[in-house]
């Protein structure tokens, strides 16, 4: 996060960027959330899904992109209801706003009972180096659901663990590790099978996507400009994805290149169909919605892939 205020400093004050896109991590953005908007630079489809993102009153200058974690939290609660209505559940979460949200969206779904449901909720900072110790923590507490609210290092070890110790909840886990390079090969594919988790790009790994047109697109070019790119990285995916968001919002701008165009058209996106979105989930934006993403469909660890399963979902539509 240090870091993260030098350098943004000095594209703005020295160079005179128009904008930052796609800056990386909660603790960093964090750390210029305020500077950016106190500047009126356009801060632009933050690579983090923290709900505060979206706070268009507070911070005009600010847009998420991915589906916000509290968002996803909320989704991910209606499902355990449904799923397991009356299972214990167990909930392990980064220390810092993006672990946060998950406990905050439980909460939203779950209100005065949620401390009757989650018998256990334990944390991890982003500096340790394992969590064994918290997995045996939920185990012991009886919990037969598991939320994970963790980046792809830790759900692995999360994942191994559980298995390791004959631990078998149903684990729920965050989006950001729904990657089978990042998270699954780590952890071995068959201590991840069943693993349940939410999407919104197309798994690259998934057969029912090998032919359709944007998959071919995106393999081709991973084969022109990135060819040692792993294309079992879900992370190729995202970027693909979200930079064509920003081309579009370029390409809307026309000749007018102000900071305040800029800023003016992220805020104008109609049922814009990114690339590798997992079909019936569309991009908008208002001046009174900052959160382009606003819809999942839940998928299952199956071997070295996932395999989605139910309707797209939305906050709204999973009540």
């Amino acid at each position: 996060p240090a870091n993260t205020v030098e350098q943004a400093r000095r594209l703005v004050e020295q160079e005179r960027v128009a904008f930052l896109f796609n800056p990386l991590g909660t603790p960093p953005n964090s750390a210029i959330h305020r500077y950016m908007n106190q500047r009126k630079v356009p801060h632009l489809f933050l690579a983090t899904s923290a709900d505060k993102w979206g706070d268009y009153k507070n911070f005009p200058w600010t847009i998420g992109y991915a589906p916000s974690y509290r968002t996803e939290a909320q989704i991910y609660g209606k499902f355990i209801k449904a799923q397991r209505p009356n299972a214990k559940a167990a909930l392990i979460y980064q220390n810092d706003d993006f672990g946060k949200d998950y406990l905050h969206g439980l909460q939203d779904v779950y209100g005065a009972d949620f401390d009757k449901v989650f018998v256990k909720v334990v944390t991890y900072e982003a500096s340790d180096a394992t969590v064994d110790s918290q997995v045996v923590t939920m185990k012991d507490s009886g919990a037969e659901v598991m939320v994970s609210g963790a980046i792809p290092k830790f759900s692995a070890q999360i994942i191994r663990k559980s298995f390791d110790i004959g631990w078998k909840p149903l684990h729920v886990m965050s989006n950001v590790s729904a990657s089978i390079a990042s998270t699954i090969t780590p952890a071995g594919p068959e201590k991840a099978e069943g693993v349940v988790t939410s999407q919104y790009l197309k798994d690259p790994t998934d057969p029912d996507f090998k032919d359709s047109a944007d998959m071919k697109e995106w393999r081709e070019f991973m084969a022109k400009y990135l060819p040692d790119g792993d294309t079992t990285d879900a992370n190729y995916v995202y970027a693909y994805s979200v930079a064509t968001l920003m081309h579009i919002v370029l390409k809307q701008c026309g000749d007018n290149l102000t900071r305040e165009n800029v800023m003016k058209e992220a805020a104008n996106l109609k049922n814009f169909e990114a690339p590798l979105l997992l079909p019936g989930i569309k991009i908008n934006t208002s001046p009174t919605d900052f959160y382009p993403i606003q819809s999942v469909q839940m998928a299952r660890g199956k071997g070295n892939s996932f395999e989605l399963f139910g309707n797209v979902l939305s906050n709204e539509s999973t009540s």
